[in-house]
């Protein structure tokens, strides 16, 4: 069973990886079904992360970290949506252009905070989201089995992890069971169809932008109070672009968005695990080597095993209203 025990291990931490993967996932999802393309993700989960930091710090509550990181990824989300949605501007301009004001805000304000080149100190416990341990964890854990699933799977998460996975279910459901999935999906379709009907695309838009805001930054709370404990520029490492390479992955489906950043999140325990392996002919593996081969395997997962993705139609074309 040791087998066993070192897969849980494994996928236990491939699982932690993989939640902030999972918000911004599900938040570019919520916005590009509406017709928005949003590749601010990355730039999003920094802020997120650095606003969550500073406001856990100055407050020493968790909770205050996590309304202040909500708040602000909102607010760019919606300086996102003016310029997609009333000014018609180029969606990956403006994506990028907030991907790059993210990257060096957050360094320059953190350093001029707390001068030790953008990063915040250490936070303190109350500060931070902890495990969550479940009833009967240490007898359960002796179970075979079903003991290591319970004990490292189950229990011991934060709360923002579960969230992260009641998400997804909530995400399928609102997109496929409402009324307001249905328009929203529309909307990314055939936003002139939904005009006609009489109903506003615009409010349609800006409430997925909302949405997309919200997910996004509990991925740089998650990074951040629940992780780390502390903020560090960069430190969101490309993920809101492995969010967006998993959504094209998942054709923009909620289910597969799960399986293929928990896939993600898993190969990237994987890469972290080879670290220090000999192999033969190379020795020791690069960290290097070890760095870059989560992306080096999107890549090879995008090219090799997705196939035809067909976005919404709409995705990215401002919506002109007809007179």
């Amino acid at each position: 069973m040791e087998w066993f025990d070192a897969f849980i291990v494994v996928f236990a931490s491939g699982m932690r990886l993989a939640i902030p993967l999972i918000l911004a996932c599900v938040a570019g999802l919520w916005s590009e079904r509406s017709g928005v393309v949003d590749i601010g993700l990355e730039g999003k989960i920094l802020v997120g992360a650095f606003a969550s930091a500073a406001g856990a710090f100055f407050s020493g509550s968790a909770w205050v970290g996590l309304a202040v990181g909500v708040a602000a990824t909102v607010l760019f989300s919606l300086i996102h949506g003016y310029a997609s949605i009333d000014q018609r501007a180029n969606q990956i301009v403006s994506g990028t252009a907030i991907n790059m004001v993210a990257d060096g805000l957050t360094a320059l304000l953190g350093n001029a905070i707390w001068q030790q080149g953008g990063r915040t100190p250490q936070l303190p416990p109350e500060a931070q989201f902890r495990a969550i341990a479940w009833p009967f964890e240490p007898e359960i854990a002796r179970i075979p089995i079903l003991g290591p699933i319970y004990d490292r799977l189950i229990s011991g998460n934060d709360i923002i992890t579960y969230v992260a996975f009641l998400i997804v279910p909530l995400t399928w459901w609102a997109l496929y069971r409402t009324r307001f999935g249905l328009r929203l999906r529309a909307v990314g379709e055939n936003p002139a169809a939904v005009d006609t009907a009489g109903i506003s695309v615009r409010a349609l838009r800006y409430s997925a932008v909302v949405i997309c805001g919200v997910l996004v930054g509990l991925a740089g709370v998650y990074l951040a109070l629940a992780q780390t404990g502390y903020f560090q520029p960069h430190m969101s490492a490309g993920r809101g672009f492995i969010a967006l390479a998993a959504l094209v992955f998942a054709k923009w489906r909620p289910w597969p968005a799960l399986a293929t950043c928990l896939l993600f999140g898993f190969l990237d325990a994987v890469a972290i695990r080879m670290q220090g392996m000999e192999l033969p002919v190379i020795g020791p593996v690069p960290v290097q080597a070890i760095e870059a081969l989560p992306y080096v395997l999107t890549v090879v997962l995008l090219a090799g095993f997705i196939g035809k993705a067909i976005p919404p139609r709409a995705s990215g074309i401002p919506y002109v209203k007809e007179r």
